[in-house]
């Protein structure tokens, strides 16, 4: 465990188990449990009553909103937005009455996604980067690169640029983001930044 203080903030009703690594600058919040052997990056923000189970990673700069539980098999990358009450889950046919901790399914969320409050994410089912989710999704099947998606069963509505802006592309492929100027090409179904 990261056992300088210093490095990171964490409120004292948090709970840290020995065995995590916890980066610089990362605030951890009321009624927060960390758990053994996760690593979290620096500078993120985990809200009350957050639960980051063993073996989890989260990148840096990933911000989780309150009363979230990251579960083991949940890879986070930088910049990833969790919002509200968000859910992971990571065994595909839960029963109570059977052990399966030796079939959790991993779930990657790329680099600057975000997931909407009250969304659910099917473990197996990747996000792509700067993907965006919407609030009460419920996620079946993988979410491309700078996707648009919500609903249950989520389904694509468009595409969104890293600023989350949604992206109108042209006759010839191509779309600017309103905020940053970053333009966006659209082929084969798979959106790329351009420049």
């Amino acid at each position: 465990m990261s056992t300088d203080k210093k490095k990171y903030q964490a409120h004292e009703t948090a709970v840290i188990d020995e065995g995590c690594s916890i980066g610089a600058g990362t605030r951890i919040w009321h009624f927060t449990h960390i758990m053994p052997d996760c690593i979290i990056g620096e500078n993120c923000n985990l809200g009350q009553n957050v639960v980051v189970s063993p073996g989890v990673v989260l990148g840096n700069n990933v911000k989780v909103q309150n009363n979230v539980s990251i579960y083991t098999g949940v890879i986070c990358e930088d910049d990833v937005f969790l919002g509200p009450s968000m859910v992971f889950t990571n065994i595909v046919n839960p029963r109570s009455a059977v052990v399966r901790r030796d079939s959790y399914v991993r779930t990657l969320v790329g680099k600057g996604a975000s997931i909407g409050a009250n969304a659910t994410i099917i473990c197996g089912n990747n996000i792509g980067p700067y993907a965006f989710v919407g609030a009460g999704a419920v996620i079946t099947k993988e979410v491309k690169a700078y996707a648009l998606v919500a609903g249950n069963p989520a389904r694509h509505l468009g595409w969104m640029s890293e600023y989350g802006h949604r992206l109108a592309f042209g006759d010839d492929g191509t779309a600017v983001c309103p905020e940053s100027g970053q333009k966006y090409k659209l082929e084969n179904d798979q959106v790329t930044r351009t420049e």
